[in-house]
């Protein structure tokens, strides 16, 4: 049945339809010039409060406390920090572990109901051990430590000691092996030799744990182990000097001597140690290391061959040559043609020459020879042999000939620390805590040298020796074995006054090994 409205009812539904949208629409012009009159809260970043560019080291924290101010009446506010486009907090405050070197492109965004602020700005994380000291050493149970003091790029900027191991911090779940004994900067890497637990290679404490002698590739920027070679099979293998140029080629393998006189072979690019096919004698502790400084890839590693007695010569992975009166001596004659009477050699130091100086110098070596004499006068130029075009003839440069000095019973043994240079033409040496200076260019006897400076208490004792690039500085490390914990000190001299300079107290233990790492 159909169903009919009057016209009376519906006047009277159209007008509360009427009415109704009328007040809604009185509403919602009400509520929109409100809001329209109603002055906005504008957010202002303080620009003093945050930097367009940060520069931090890595393992530091950014730390970041923006200061804002809001316009009108303020609001509640949030914050977002972004790194590299991505969210990474959102706390009124920033703190960024920096666990990566690289450049991050950073903003800050705070918002409130009306809008939002940004402000963008850039973190540079740079490596704190890019160039400047590194020490290694160990405490008197063999625990192994390395500490860096990095050279800052600021003029007048004050130079100083990382505070913690270098290794640990940037090896949290890598065990660092113990009696730490060398170390070297080779092609991007700091390469380090660890000689393990005493006593390890007894059959009875075979297998016992992870602490047997052990090789570390370490980043030479981050100090992040990128590869680790452990060595259990050998019993011999106890490292005490890795031979290995800055720059190493493929496919050659170096020499790592061992603390009985054997040579073992080391290839870097395979990652692995073997027994020698070449140097096969017994050396004496004492060898040296030339190169252009990571120029090229040509390299000259010199022995002394205790069971042949003669110096020997790997040259960019060729050899073993001899070195005597004549051009490449064979191994059995060799001793007859000997330069050093069959003294047993003790030390050979290279003599260190300034980047400006290796344009037109030669790189020469003094040797020190056994029975209490010395070479006096550079004898053998580091390229050993030269080719005499007038005669056609190869003879050994040795710059006219040489002479010797008689010194002191053992003033310098495989073990002092030592180190020549080619501007005051003299070598420094340590004798306990006495630093020694000897000209070897005078008639001065090496067991007349003078005391250049003295450190530490009557106990302490020298153990590397480190010339600055332009001979103006020379870093000594010494210790103080009636110390116990950090032990280790570095101080800077003035290398011709003995001035000391600056004074880096126990920041390291007894130091082993000493090396300016390069840029």
């Amino acid at each position: 049945m159909k169903r009919y409205i009057s016209a009376r009812q519906t006047a009277i539904v159209c007008l509360a339809s009427a009415l109704a949208f009328t007040s809604f629409l009185s509403s919602c012009i009400s509520d929109d010039t409100t809001d329209a009159t109603r002055p906005l809260s504008e957010i202002i970043i303080d620009s003093t409060s945050i930097s367009k560019v940060y520069n931090i080291s890595k393992n530091d924290v950014l730390r970041i406390s923006p200061v804002i101010s809001q316009t009108n009446t303020p609001k509640e506010v949030s914050y977002t920090w972004e790194i590299n486009q991505e969210p990474f907090s959102f706390g009124k405050d920033l703190e960024y572990p920096a666990k990566y070197l690289g450049t991050y492109q950073c903003r800050l965004i705070v918002s409130n109901s009306d809008g939002k602020s940004f402000f963008p700005f850039t973190v540079n994380v740079n490596s704190p051990y890019e160039e400047g000291i590194a020490v290694l050493s160990q405490d008197a149970d063999g625990r192994s430590m390395i500490s860096f003091m990095l050279t800052p790029t600021e003029e007048g900027a004050e130079r100083h000691f990382t505070t913690d191991d270098c290794f640990a911090v940037n090896n949290e779940d890598t065990p660092f092996a113990s009696h730490a004994i060398d170390m070297v900067q080779s092609s991007g890497s700091l390469i380090i030799a660890c000689q393990g637990a005493d006593g390890w290679q007894t059959a009875s404490d075979k297998g016992r744990g992870s602490d047997v002698p052990t090789i570390y590739y370490l980043n030479e920027k981050t100090l992040v182990a990128e590869n680790i070679l452990t060595v259990s099979e050998y019993d011999d293998f106890k490292p005490t000097r890795l031979i290995i140029p800055s720059v190493g080629a493929e496919g050659v393998a170096y020499p790592i001597l061992c603390e009985n006189g054997s040579i073992y072979e080391f290839s870097t690019t395979e990652g692995a140690i073997s027994k020698p096919t070449k140097l096969q004698s017994k050396y004496a502790q004492t060898c040296t290391v030339h190169d252009d400084g990571g120029m090229g890839w040509e390299f000259e590693l010199v022995f002394w061959d205790r069971t042949v007695g003669c110096l020997c010569e790997i040259y960019s992975g060729y050899g073993p040559y001899y070195c005597g009166k004549t051009y490449h001596l064979q191994r059995d004659d060799a001793v007859k043609e000997n330069y050093f009477g069959g003294n047993d050699i003790v030390k050979i130091i290279p003599i260190d020459l300034t980047d400006s100086q290796k344009r037109t110098e030669s790189s020469d070596l003094l040797v020190l020879t056994k029975n209490a004499f010395m070479t006096r006068k550079v004898i053998v130029d580091s390229g050993f042999w030269v080719h005499d075009y007038e005669n056609g003839v190869n003879v050994l440069a040795d710059n006219g000939g040489f002479s010797v000095a008689c010194v002191g019973t053992d003033i310098i043994t495989e073990n002092t620390p030592c180190v020549a240079n080619k501007t005051y033409y003299s070598l420094l040496f340590g004798k306990g805590n006495s630093l020694m200076r000897w000209n070897y260019t005078t008639q001065q006897t090496l067991d007349k040298a003078s005391v250049l400076q003295t450190f530490g208490t009557d106990k302490a004792v020298i153990t590397d020796l480190v010339i600055s690039r332009d001979h103006k500085t020379t870093y000594v490390a010494f210790y103080e074995p009636g110390q116990t914990g950090l032990n280790g000190s570095v101080y800077v001299i003035d290398t011709d006054t003995g001035e000391i300079l600056e004074r880096h107290d126990n920041v390291c233990y007894r130091p082993v090994r000493m090396i300016y790492k390069k840029k």
